[in-house]
Protein backbone atom coordinates (compact mmCIF):
# COMPACT_ATOMS: atom_id res chain seq x y z
CA UNK A 1 0.00 0.00 0.00
CA UNK A 2 1.37 3.39 -0.94
CA UNK A 3 -0.03 5.50 2.25
CA UNK A 4 2.93 7.19 3.68
CA UNK A 5 4.97 10.18 3.41
CA UNK A 6 6.03 10.93 -0.02
CA UNK A 7 8.91 13.53 0.65
CA UNK A 8 9.90 13.61 -2.23
CA UNK A 9 6.37 15.00 -3.49
CA UNK A 10 6.05 16.87 -0.49
CA UNK A 11 8.94 18.56 -1.63
CA UNK A 12 8.44 19.31 -4.93
CA UNK A 13 4.84 20.33 -4.09
CA UNK A 14 6.29 23.14 -1.81
CA UNK A 15 8.52 24.42 -4.44
CA UNK A 16 6.03 24.69 -6.92
CA UNK A 17 5.57 27.89 -5.60
CA UNK A 18 8.92 29.65 -5.42
CA UNK A 19 12.27 28.37 -4.64
CA UNK A 20 13.52 27.93 -0.95
CA UNK A 21 16.19 26.85 1.54
CA UNK A 22 16.42 23.86 3.19
CA UNK A 23 15.37 24.88 6.46
CA UNK A 24 12.16 26.60 5.04
CA UNK A 25 10.65 23.66 2.81
CA UNK A 26 11.01 21.73 6.23
CA UNK A 27 8.85 24.53 7.89
CA UNK A 28 6.66 24.81 4.80
CA UNK A 29 5.89 21.41 4.86
CA UNK A 30 5.16 21.07 8.67
CA UNK A 31 3.12 24.48 8.10
CA UNK A 32 0.64 23.12 5.11
CA UNK A 33 0.78 20.03 6.75
CA UNK A 34 -0.55 21.84 9.77
CA UNK A 35 1.93 20.29 12.00
CA UNK A 36 0.87 16.55 10.86
CA UNK A 37 4.20 16.54 8.89
CA UNK A 38 7.16 16.66 9.89
CA UNK A 39 10.63 16.31 8.20
CA UNK A 40 13.60 15.74 9.92
CA UNK A 41 17.03 17.31 8.24
CA UNK A 42 18.21 13.56 8.47
CA UNK A 43 15.54 12.87 5.66
CA UNK A 44 15.80 16.53 3.91
CA UNK A 45 18.61 17.05 2.79
CA UNK A 46 19.36 13.47 1.42
CA UNK A 47 15.91 13.71 -0.54
CA UNK A 48 17.06 17.33 -1.91
CA UNK A 49 20.30 15.92 -2.88
CA UNK A 50 18.46 12.63 -5.02
CA UNK A 51 15.88 15.47 -6.33
CA UNK A 52 18.90 17.54 -7.62
CA UNK A 53 20.62 14.38 -8.92
CA UNK A 54 17.39 13.31 -10.70
CA UNK A 55 17.24 16.79 -12.18
CA UNK A 56 13.68 17.36 -10.66
CA UNK A 57 14.90 20.16 -8.65
CA UNK A 58 18.24 23.31 -9.43
CA UNK A 59 20.03 24.82 -6.61
CA UNK A 60 21.58 27.59 -6.86
CA UNK A 61 23.87 29.24 -3.71
CA UNK A 62 22.83 32.55 -2.88
CA UNK A 63 25.03 34.92 -1.22
CA UNK A 64 23.81 36.83 2.26
CA UNK A 65 25.52 40.09 3.91
CA UNK A 66 27.05 38.83 6.85
CA UNK A 67 26.32 35.49 6.95
CA UNK A 68 27.34 32.03 4.37
CA UNK A 69 25.49 31.79 1.08
CA UNK A 70 22.11 29.76 1.72
CA UNK A 71 21.28 27.11 -1.10
CA UNK A 72 18.04 27.74 -2.62
CA UNK A 73 16.40 24.96 -4.45
CA UNK A 74 13.68 25.28 -7.45
CA UNK A 75 11.35 23.23 -9.73
CA UNK A 76 12.86 22.49 -13.01
CA UNK A 77 10.51 21.62 -16.00
CA UNK A 78 10.83 17.57 -15.34
CA UNK A 79 10.14 18.58 -11.60
CA UNK A 80 6.99 20.10 -12.82
CA UNK A 81 5.69 17.02 -14.91
CA UNK A 82 6.90 14.91 -11.94
CA UNK A 83 4.56 16.81 -9.35
CA UNK A 84 1.64 16.43 -12.16
CA UNK A 85 2.14 12.97 -12.36
CA UNK A 86 1.99 12.46 -8.18
CA UNK A 87 -0.72 14.80 -8.37
CA UNK A 88 -2.66 12.35 -10.21
CA UNK A 89 -1.54 9.27 -8.68
CA UNK A 90 -2.41 10.66 -4.76
CA UNK A 91 -5.84 11.73 -6.14
CA UNK A 92 -6.79 8.20 -7.51
CA UNK A 93 -5.40 6.82 -4.50
CA UNK A 94 -7.30 8.78 -2.32
CA UNK A 95 -10.37 7.48 -4.19
CA UNK A 96 -9.37 4.33 -3.76
CA UNK A 97 -9.40 4.29 -0.26
CA UNK A 98 -12.41 6.45 0.16
CA UNK A 99 -14.28 4.09 -2.14
CA UNK A 100 -12.96 1.20 0.98
CA UNK A 101 -13.59 3.63 3.62
CA UNK A 102 -17.17 4.61 2.83
CA UNK A 103 -18.85 2.19 0.69
CA UNK A 104 -22.15 3.14 1.09
CA UNK A 105 -21.41 6.39 -0.62
CA UNK A 106 -22.83 6.51 -4.22
CA UNK A 107 -20.02 6.08 -6.97
CA UNK A 108 -18.86 9.35 -7.93
CA UNK A 109 -19.69 11.33 -4.72
CA UNK A 110 -16.13 10.99 -2.74
CA UNK A 111 -15.43 12.11 0.33
CA UNK A 112 -12.39 13.46 -1.19
CA UNK A 113 -14.32 15.74 -3.99
CA UNK A 114 -13.19 18.72 -2.26
CA UNK A 115 -9.60 17.59 -2.19
CA UNK A 116 -9.98 16.98 -5.67
CA UNK A 117 -10.86 20.52 -6.33
CA UNK A 118 -7.92 22.12 -4.62
CA UNK A 119 -5.60 19.58 -6.16
CA UNK A 120 -6.78 20.26 -9.55
CA UNK A 121 -6.60 24.23 -9.07
CA UNK A 122 -2.77 23.67 -8.52
CA UNK A 123 -2.69 21.35 -11.30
Amino acid sequence: MAFKKDLSTLVLGILQEEGLHGYEIAKRIREKGMNSLDVAEGRLYPALHKLEIDGLIEAQWIPQEGRPPRKVYSLTEGGQEELSKQRQAWKEFAESVDSILSPSRPAGQSAFAGLRRIVERTA
